[in-house]
C-alpha cells in the first residue's frame, strides 16, 4: 500500500513538525523541493518539507509538460547542459517514472531546401547520440509529402520539408506530488498550507523556521541541522527573510500556454516552431493540444500570474502562421501562465555549485539555497543542494541514490498494463478508462480500483468532467494531500486547464465528493465552491485585459476577500 497523505497523516506531521529535530528542513514543495526531500530522506536523514500553498501549486504545475534536453541549447554549443537534460530524460522514461513520462514526437519544419535540412539534421542526430542509452526512437528525415501525411493541418508553403524527432512529456504537477508521496513513502513529514514566515538562528547559524499553518492559523517552530531554500521564483524573498547577506538573484519569466480541443489541429505530431524569440510547441494532450510559450519578464504578484490578451493574441498569430485553418478565440478551451524560475546572478565567493542553469549556495551557516534550473534536471539539482547540505553536517552520509529510486507507482507498471484487460474485466470498467488510471497512477491504480470495488458509483465520470471518474476526486484527498477544492480541479486533475467553463461544473459534485474525507460541512461545501468560482472568473476577466499590470490588478482584487481560489 502506498502512503496516503489524508487529513489524518497531515495531523500527524504537524506534530512532528512541533516535536522533532530535522536533519534537513526543506522551504517549497515545487519539483526541485520534492525531489530535495525524497533525495535526503533516501540517504537516511530525517526530513521535513514545508510548502505554503498546495504541492505543485507554482511553476511546477504551469509548465509545457516536456522532459527534454532543450534543443535549442545546441545551437549555443552547450553540449554539457542537454547531456545532462538528456540523461535525465532517459532515466525517467525508463526507469524512475514509466508511467508518468512518456516519449513524444516532435515535427520540426523546415523553411530552406539545402542549408536547413544539414544544419538541423546535424544537430538532432546529435541530440539522438547526447541522448545515450535509446530510451526514445531516434529522428527521422521527412520530405515535404511525408511531412504533410503526418502534419496534414500545416500550410503546404509553411514548409519544404521536416525532421521528427522525439522527447518526452509528463503531467508536471502529478509527477511533483508524486515525487513528494514518494519521500513521504520513505518518512518524510511533508506538509502543505504551511508557511515560513521566519527562521530561527543560533548564534550565526540557522537553526529551522517559524512556519504558520494556515489551516489552523498556528505558528510552529520547527529546528533542523539544516534549512534548503527550493522557492523557485520566491528565492529572494526566502533569502531576505532569512536575513543572509549573500545570495542568488532569481527573475520570473511569464510564460503562457492554450489549450485547444484535438480535432481543431490536424496533426498526428507534435509540432515546434521558430519564432523571433525562442520556439513554439503544439504538444499533445489527451484530447487536447498545448499551445506556447511566451517569454516576457514578470515584476508582479507571483502567486497568480494573469494571462493577457496580447500573451493569447501571440501565441495565436505565431501558431496560425502556418495552420491551414487558423485558430479563433472560440476554439480555446483553457489558458494557463506560470512564472520561470532564471537564475540572474549569484555571489561568486559563495557558489558552492553553479551551471547556466542552476546554482546552489550556502550563504550562511545552516542555510542552502538552489535556484534556477529546469523541471528535467529537478533530479540534479536535488543532489546537488543536498550534496552541499551534508556537508555541513559533520557526519558521513550515503552518497545520493535517487536515479536508482523509482517513484511511486512505477515498480510493477509494466505488468499491470499487460494485464490492463483483465484488470478492466474484474473492475468492470472499460478498457480505456484502466488504460487512463494506469497512466496518472503506474501500479497505486490498484488502490483506485479497490475503492470502486467498494462503491461502484466512484467508478462513474465526473459530471462535468468526464476524463476523470469519481474515484479520482476522492483519491486525491484520502491520499494525495489535496485540501481545498482548488487542489482537486486545477492539480490533482487538469479540469481547470481542460474544460471551458474552467471546472465550474464539476466543482459541486468534486466538493461533495471529498466533503467526508476531509470533513467539511455544508458551509464550508460553499465556500469553497464560491472561492473556486471567484477565481475562475478573475481568470476569464484577467485575459480580457490588454497588459501585465492591468490583469494582475484584475487577479488581485479577486483574491482579496478569499484566500484559497484557483
Amino acid at each position: 500500500m502506498s502512503v496516503a497523505m489524508g487529513p489524518g497523516a497531515r495531523e500527524a506531521a504537524l506534530r512532528r513538525l512541533s516535536d522533532d529535530e530535522f536533519d534537513v528542513l526543506v522551504v517549497g514543495g515545487g519539483v526541485v523541493g520534492a525531489g530535495v526531500a525524497l533525495d535526503a530522506v533516501s540517504r537516511g536523514l530525517s526530513v521535513a518539507l514545508v510548502e505554503a500553498r498546495d504541492l505543485a501549486a507554482g511553476t511546477s504545475s504551469r509548465s509545457s509538460k516536456l522532459i527534454h534536453g532543450g534543443l535549442r541549447y545546441l545551437e549555443q554549443l552547450d553540449f554539457k547542459l542537454v547531456r545532462e537534460a538528456l540523461r535525465e530524460r532517459g532515466l525517467l522514461v525508463t526507469r524512475l517514472a514509466p508511467h508518468l513520462v512518456r516519449p513524444v514526437p516532435f515535427l520540426f519544419p523546415l523553411r530552406h531546401r539545402v542549408w536547413e535540412r544539414g544544419y538541423v539534421g546535424a544537430g538532432v542526430l546529435l541530440y539522438d547520440t547526447l541522448g545515450g542509452a535509446r530510451a526514445v526512437p531516434r529522428h527521422r528525415q521527412l520530405s515535404h509529402r511525408r511531412a504533410l501525411r503526418a502534419a496534414p493541418g500545416l500550410r503546404s508553403d509553411a514548409l519544404v520539408g521536416a525532421i521528427q524527432y522525439y522527447d518526452a512529456q509528463v503531467d508536471d504537477a502529478r509527477f511533483t506530488m508524486t515525487v513528494a508521496r514518494t519521500a513521504a513513502q520513505y518518512g518524510a513529514c511533508v506538509t502543505t498550507r504551511t508557511r515560513v514566515t521566519g527562521f530561527l538562528r543560533e548564534g550565526g547559524r540557522v537553526t529551522g523556521a517559524v512556519v504558520r499553518d494556515l489551516e489552523n492559523d498556528t505558528e510552529i517552530r520547527v529546528r533542523a541541522r539544516q534549512v534548503v531554500n527550493a522557492t523557485g521564483v520566491w528565492t529572494d524573498e526566502i533569502q531576505r527573510l532569512a536575513g543572509a547577506s549573500h545570495g542568488v538573484t532569481v527573475r520570473a519569466s511569464k510564460g503562457v500556454h492554450l489549450v485547444v480541443p484535438r480535432d481543431r489541429i490536424r496533426l498526428d505530431t507534435g509540432l515546434i516552431l521558430r519564432t523571433e524569440k525562442s520556439v513554439l510547441f503544439v504538444i499533445p494532450w489527451g484530447p487536447h493540444w498545448i499551445v506556447g510559450t511566451t517569454d516576457t519578464p514578470w515584476n508582479l504578484d507571483k502567486v497568480e500570474p494573469a494571462p493577457t490578451r496580447a500573451d493569447i493574441d501571440y501565441i495565436l498569430d505565431h501558431v496560425n502562421a502556418v495552420l491551414r485553418t487558423p485558430l479563433t478565440d472560440a476554439d480555446i478551451e483553457g489558458v494557463y501562465a506560470g512564472l520561470r524560475p532564471l537564475l540572474a546572478g549569484s555571489g561568486s565567493a559563495q557558489t558552492v555549485k553553479l551551471s547556466r542553469e542552476h546554482a546552489v549556495i550556502r550563504p550562511e551557516p545552516g542555510l542552502v539555497i538552489v535556484a534556477g534550473g529546469k523541471y528535467t534536471t529537478y533530479r540534479v539539482m536535488a543532489k546537488d543542494a543536498v550534496d552541499v547540505a551534508v556537508a555541513d553536517l559533520g557526519e558521513a552520509v550515503p552518497e545520493s541514490v535517487t536515479e536508482r529510486v523509482p517513484v511511486l507507482g512505477a515498480a510493477g507498471f509494466e505488468a499491470l498494463r499487460n494485464n490492463r484487460r483483465r484488470l478492466a474485466e474484474r473492475s468492470g470498467l472499460p478498457v480505456a478508462r484502466v488504460d487512463h488510471l494506469l497512466g496518472r497512477y503506474g501500479s497505486c491504480a490498484e488502490e483506485l480500483l479497490a475503492l470502486v470495488a467498494d462503491d461502484p458509483r466512484l467508478g462513474e465520470p465526473i459530471p462535468g468532467a468526464g476524463g476523470y471518474l469519481k474515484a479520482e476526486a476522492v483519491y486525491a484527498a484520502s491520499h494525495e494531500g489535496a485540501l481545498h477544492l482548488e487542489d482537486v480541479l486545477v492539480r490533482r486533475t487538469r479540469v481547470f486547464m481542460e474544460e471551458r467553463d474552467r471546472g465550474l461544473a464539476a466543482a459541486p459534485e468534486v466538493a461533495a465528493l471529498v466533503a467526508p474525507v476531509l470533513g467539511w460541512d455544508d458551509d464550508r461545501v460553499r465556500a469553497e465552491i464560491d472561492a473556486y468560482r471567484r477565481g475562475v472568473e478573475a481568470d476569464l476577466a484577467a485575459q480580457r485585459e490588454p497588459d501585465d499590470a492591468a490583469a494582475n490588478a484584475v487577479r488581485i482584487a479577486a483574491a482579496a476577500p478569499a484566500q484559497h481560489v484557483a
